[in-house]
């Protein structure tokens, strides 16, 4: 069990709990640093104990033993939902991004995605345009083609999967239950992470000080929000302070403010927050160091959620 619960995102399967917490609890001692509480922030990093902090690891579930290359295809039922998962980045792209150029160029490829359609061969082929508009804009564009839309098949694919397939939700949820108890006062969750966190605090049911999500999807509608557990979505009970910090150029981060989509939010989530990652706006360990994820998680543990 753990006072502070981590629960990463995607693309984690190469990794360990172990590697996970040396890079996400320096990141997190910064920001509390930065918030002014530097006894937190020892006892975050430099003078750790067991128990203080712990990450949910479960990256492994999605690794394959034994394939290579293919092991993230996708199959046409999860080609379908990509589809529509990457069609609502490339929106968010064009209503919320910070630079013109990307705005603008997001809102040409949705014209065009708009268009008549020509002939396609299958439901990856039918998906491929939205890919391809999506890896021409920042951040996705500085990784090279390619490349990038190996990083959005990866991503499309762990998300797809929790969703949809029940024994993947069962084994995640048990792995964040394992570090989860009566002492357990903040649960803070990054991408997909935040939608198991958010589910985890549903199921924790006892108080909980503070729920922290960072570059959240569970503001996209028609993939992430209607599939969440249980339905229809509500603030978790038992939550004191539910705060969702997002970076307006993260296209995983559908909205900011997701306070009109929860019921029971008044007064308990704070989702007006909008920070700056520079480059890498989706980036765990920059969400991590900021003041503001800072002053949140002290002002939580000090305050009993007051946060």
């Amino acid at each position: 069990m753990a006072r502070i619960v981590l629960v990463h995102g995607i693309a984690q399967e190469q990794k360990s709990a172990d590697t996970l917490e040396a890079e996400w609890l320096p990141s997190l001692a910064g920001g509390v640093r930065l918030a002014g509480d530097a006894a937190l922030a020892d006892t975050l990093w430099r003078d750790a104990r067991p128990g203080d902090a712990r990450m949910a690891f479960y990256g492994d579930l999605f690794r394959k033993e034994g394939q290579q290359g293919g092991a993230d295809e996708l199959t046409p039922d999860e080609w379908a939902l990509a589809e529509v998962l990457a069609a609502e980045w490339l929106r968010n792209a064009a209503s919320s991004a910070s630079r013109e150029a990307d705005r603008n160029r997001a809102r040409a490829e949705l014209d065009l995605l708009g268009g008549p359609a020509g002939e396609t061969q299958g439901v990856r082929a039918a998906a491929r345009p939205v890919l391809n508009a999506l890896v021409r804009l920042k951040p996705f564009a500085r990784l090279g083609v390619a490349f990038a839309e190996r990083v959005v098949v990866k991503a499309l694919k762990q998300v797809t999967l929790y969703l949809t397939d029940e024994t993947i939700r069962e084994r995640v949820q048990a792995r964040v239950a394992e570090h989860i108890g009566p002492e357990t006062e903040a649960i803070v969750g990054h991408s997909l992470g935040s939608v198991v966190a958010y589910e985890a605090a549903h199921r924790h049911g006892r108080p909980l000080p503070l729920l922290l999500t960072l570059g959240s999807p569970l503001g996209l509608r028609t993939v992430v929000y209607e599939r969440t557990r249980p339905q229809p979505p509500s603030v978790p009970p038992g939550v004191a302070s539910w705060v969702n910090l997002a970076d307006r150029d993260d296209l995983v981060a559908a909205r900011p403010d997701l306070t009109g989509l929860f019921p029971g939010a008044d007064g308990v989530l704070d989702s007006g927050y909008t920070v700056d990652n520079g480059a890498k706006p989706h980036e765990a360990a920059f969400y991590l160091a900021k003041r503001r994820t800072g002053e949140v998680l002290s002002r939580a543990l000090t305050s009993g959620g007051q946060a």
